[in-house]
């Protein structure tokens, strides 16, 4: 069966039927309905985890090391943070704690199950990468000049309002030498250095450094866009399907959710256009592990629960309701 023949569900015709015949009784013949294909749920749970719990993380190493890991605590911050994702990898995939540990479970089996969860990281930041590159020029409202929502080589630095948003707050965008410094890519900004769009009002108080930080208006729409749904952004929300924090069971805010959605948003201002998480240009690895090290930091705890709370409040309504 050629390709024509399979693309509209024409069946092959006899050797005796001529090629008028085939066009009137076939060409517009409903072909026979396809299933719909069923998602591995391991697939299901992976797309959440990625957005939720670590968005870059080698699924099979990670499983790997936590299988190995003995009773001792982890030494290095590394080895922490990989058990504490591991274990947050192991309660959010039903039954999977108890697939690992059985003896009747082998190392393909092992890779198996790894890669299905890879598979539904990857391909939720790679839809959400693409829903919210057009999505972020109605959300900047009136540009000039103007934005096109499939084209990112005039956004970033090229552009004065997302270049504003992207300066860092060591630098003053309002100096035309700094604009042409980064716009020329004379200057290299490490992923680690927060831009002003993480900040509420875009505004960093040098004497606050909490002060509005992963507050930033345009986070908030990208959470509603990636959790809730793309027409909850807007104050009457149009959308008919429940979305992912409801699909998953997601009844509050955690800081990787936080750290995820602000990486998607800072890089659908960039000019890049392909996400790479070892591209040096935007560094959003870096920007991303960065965040998650002051969310984990002991001695900032304090003030990422203000933040949380913050956050449970007006990303949406459900979250500060559970939490209540």
């Amino acid at each position: 069966m050629d390709e024509n023949q399979q693309r509209f569900g024409t069946v092959p015709p006899s050797s005796t039927t001529s090629a008028s015949q085939k066009r009137n009784s076939n060409a517009l013949e409903l072909g026979p309905r396809k299933k719909a294909k069923r998602v591995d749920p391991l697939v299901h749970h992976g797309r959440h985890f990625g957005r939720t719990v670590f968005a870059f993380a080698n699924i099979h190493a990670l499983i790997l090391a936590g299988l190995s890991s003995s009773d001792e605590a982890p030494v290095t911050q590394q080895e922490r943070r990989e058990l504490r994702v591991f274990q947050k990898l192991l309660k959010l995939v039903p039954g999977l704690e108890e697939r690992l540990a059985s003896p009747e479970t082998n190392e393909e089996e092992v890779m198996d199950i790894a890669d299905l969860i890879q598979e539904g990281a990857s391909s939720s930041r790679t839809d959400d990468t693409k829903s919210i590159k057009g999505a972020i020029i109605d959300w900047l409202g009136p540009l000039v000049p103007s934005l096109t929502r499939n084209i990112k080589s005039t956004r970033g630095f090229n552009h004065p309002r997302t270049g504003f948003l992207l300066c860092p707050t060591g630098m003053d965008w309002a100096d035309s030498e700094v604009q042409r410094q980064l716009r020329d890519k004379e200057l290299q900004i490490p992923g680690n250095h927060w831009p002003l769009l993480v900040y509420e009002n875009e505004t960093y108080n040098h004497e606050e450094p909490w002060k509005g930080l992963f507050r930033g208006g345009l986070l908030i729409m990208g959470f509603k866009h990636v959790f809730t749904s793309p027409s909850s952004v807007d104050q009457e929300p149009k959308a008919t399907r429940s979305g992912n924090a409801k699909i998953h069971g997601m009844t509050s805010v955690t800081p990787a959710s936080i750290a995820y959605v602000a990486t998607q948003v800072r890089f659908a201002l960039t000019s890049s256009s392909a996400f790479c998480r070892t591209d040096k240009e935007t560094d959003s690895e870096t920007f991303y592990t960065s965040a998650l090290e002051l969310f984990e930091d002991p001695e900032e705890q304090e003030e990422v629960q203000e933040l949380l709370t913050w956050w449970n409040r007006f990303a949406n309504p459900r979250f500060s309701k559970s939490q209540a």
